[in-house]
């Protein structure tokens, strides 16, 4: 059976975290309206748009902040699964209040409330800039946990940096799939390579229109996907922040930046505080092994 339903604001529950917690224990996600102002969320896009310009890949004639595109984009390489190239990831990954937002009080409270302790914030943090071109395929249905691994109970803040109307390539996640255990994947376009099998399933999509400010918190287990971005001359910008219990096993290259793009002292080298560095080296972690077979596509 395939259903498909609205996504229902959960900002009343931030006053009750047990209630909170029974319905991420319940959906396996969490959606909030306004978990973050316009204005915090606005600052950081029109940061990553100012890098998007000096690859010329936004046309110049327009407004900054609306992200129209260039045609030149369409000679682009896509690489990392992000949407750009390494150069101007690396530009992204080097912008201080990219990270900054992914340690906003907000959401590091939600989480706490979440775990009912210390909240290990992952530094590997994802920005995503998908250009409306072929050779950007939207992200197919997946469980984080396979890429990520270490413990289970990760939760992943997913947001728009802009309004996101869901024509522009917005996310989707399945109600209680966390529950289904860790799924077996076949090959598929899009970031990551693989795709959940969920053949003869029951799945119950969640979706809708989302702006700026607003966030989906899902477990490791959750499966979720991005629809096609179908503004032929918009880019979709978004980032992935992760969070878990700071108790729990966590995997080590989760600790380590995002396609290893850059040392950490070469990323922090030009940022104004020194707060967020090396954030995580203030816990007695504990690490877990990588498992491959997780990663092991089946086949057909």
């Amino acid at each position: 059976m395939y259903t498909e339903t609205p996504y229902t604001d959960a900002t009343p529950l931030l006053a009750d975290p047990v209630a909170l917690r029974a319905q991420m224990a319940r959906d396996g996600f969490l959606f909030l309206r306004g978990l973050f102002t316009r204005a915090t969320v606005l600052d950081l896009r029109r940061r990553i748009l100012l890098i998007l310009n000096k690859y010329g890949w936004l046309d110049r004639n327009a407004d900054l902040m609306d992200g129209v595109v260039d045609p030149s984009v369409h000679a682009m390489v896509p690489e990392c699964g992000v949407g750009v190239t390494v150069p101007a990831y690396e530009d992204v990954y080097k912008t201080e209040a990219f990270h900054r937002l992914a340690h906003h009080p907000a959401v590091v409270s939600l989480m706490a409330k979440l775990m009912g302790e210390t909240v290990l914030i992952h530094p590997r943090h994802i920005a995503r800039m998908m250009f409306p071109v072929k050779s950007t395929a939207p992200t197919p249905p997946h469980q984080d946990h396979i890429f990520i691994q270490g413990a289970k109970a990760v939760y992943t803040c997913w947001l728009p940096l802009g309004d996101c109307p869901e024509s522009m390539g917005g996310l989707q996640v399945m109600r209680g799939s966390h529950t289904l255990g860790v799924l077996p994947v076949r090959a598929a376009e899009g970031a990551g390579g693989r795709s959940v099998i969920l053949d003869g399933l029951d799945q119950e999509w969640t979706r809708g229109d989302l702006s700026a400010g607003d966030v989906l918190i899902f477990h490791s287990l959750t499966v979720h996907r991005a629809v096609p971005n179908t503004y032929p001359d918009r880019v979709r910008l978004s980032v992935d922040y992760r969070y878990q219990p700071v108790s729990l096993p966590v995997e080590e290259k989760s600790l380590l930046p995002h396609c290893n793009l850059l040392p950490w002292d070469q990323i922090y080298a030009g940022w104004q505080t020194t707060d967020m560095q090396y954030d995580w080296r203030q816990y007695p972690l504990t690490y877990a092994t990588f498992d491959d077979a997780l990663l092991t596509i089946q086949p057909g």
